[in-house]
């Protein structure tokens, strides 16, 4: 196995390489979701196109591309883009933004919290661990100075 970004360690799993072994358990979720009939598809590694390649000035530059997770199509007949996250970098709320901006699909970012029941919400998580660490430090009185 190999490292991939931020210290995850790419994974090989039905045949697929998967960037850490959190994505390939996303896989698996979707596979048992599939089966039972609320995913009717899914894509692996779907790119999107943030801003194309231009030229300006007669400098060239080159297109902004986004490689998410996975594209989930519902037996409802919507769809959104999943990206499976550990921790989320100032360079992907960028690219968040722009994807945001250009496309109509639902971008959620999920991680996988044992505590929290499984697949949650980045943003949900963010939300627990303030209330959680709110909780530890009580009413702040025998904090104050």
């Amino acid at each position: 196995m190999s490292k991939a970004k931020y210290g995850n360690k790419k994974v090989v799993h039905d045949g697929i390489t998967f960037d850490s072994a959190m994505e390939a358990k996303y896989y698996d979720h979707l596979k048992l979701l599939q089966a039972q009939g609320i995913v009717t598809s899914f894509e692996l590694q779907p790119r999107f196109v943030l801003l194309p390649k231009f030229e300006k000035n007669g400098k060239k530059y080159r297109e902004i591309g986004y490689t998410a997770d996975f594209t989930v199509h519902y037996a409802d007949g919507h769809s959104e883009v999943v990206d499976i996250k550990g921790m989320v970098t100032q360079q992907f709320e960028l690219r968040k933004k722009l994807f945001d901006y250009r496309f109509p699909h639902e971008l959620k970012l999920l991680t996988y919290s044992k505590i929290d029941g499984g697949w949650i919400l980045m943003m949900s998580l963010k939300r627990l661990g303030k209330h959680v660490k709110w909780l530890k430090l009580g009413d702040g009185n025998e904090h104050s100075t």
